[in-house]
């Protein structure tokens, strides 16, 4: 495996083609350059050259971010035609209903545009995920959860918008799986270049 602590005595002036995963911390950019906040950029995770994010994830959201210098890639994940997959994990207010579940599936009105069907599911067991730091607002009365959501768009915000539309806003948000390629087990913070394996599995659904 190849991670950040690994990666930076190679060779940092060769043109190299590769797929890396980052699991992107709360709090950081999906851009190498700071925007005047107290969001970490990119460029503090010792990322090979020429490498960019392909898509980005909000610097409140956590998980699977994906880079390369391959232009390729750009087309291929993001374009609707493709309707590309990803799957978040969401940490709501209250436990929704199935039929607040099938609202999200159906698909949603939020802010003029119509959201495309999805999948929506109570996650089950619970997942056990690493605490958030800073940690989530926690309301002494108020339950939450964690449901699953396969998407194949990705509008600005938009889990949160649709979790918010049915009455469940969103307390932590991480992606957790693009095509068939899972984040797992790597830690906030770390990266790694896929192997060929593993960029295939990227390409599924």
């Amino acid at each position: 495996m190849r991670t950040n602590s690994q990666s930076s005595s190679a060779p940092r002036d060769n043109f190299c083609v590769m797929l890396i995963v980052f699991h992107k911390p709360y709090g950081t950019l999906s851009q190498f350059t700071s925007d005047g906040s107290s969001n970490r950029p990119l460029n503090d995770f010792a990322f090979p050259p020429r490498v960019y994010p392909i898509g980005r994830l909000d610097a409140d959201s956590e998980g699977l971010l994906l880079l390369s210098d391959e232009p390729q890639w750009n087309e291929r994940l993001l374009h609707p035609r493709h309707a590309h997959r990803r799957i978040y994990w969401t940490q709501v207010e209250r436990v929704p209903t199935l039929e607040a579940l099938r609202q999200l599936e159906r698909g949603l009105i939020v802010r003029g545009h119509a959201t495309l069907p999805c999948r929506a599911w109570l996650l089950a067991p619970q997942p056990s995920v690493p605490a958030r730091v800073p940690p989530i607002r926690h309301r002494k009365l108020v339950p939450d959860c964690w449901l699953g959501l396969e998407l194949v768009e990705g509008k600005n915000r938009q889990v949160r918008r649709m979790t918010a539309a049915i009455g469940h806003p969103t307390l932590r948000l991480i992606r957790v799986a693009i095509g068939g390629f899972e984040l797992g087990n790597l830690p906030p913070g770390e990266w790694k270049v896929l192997t060929p394996i593993q960029r295939e599995q990227v390409l599924l659904g």
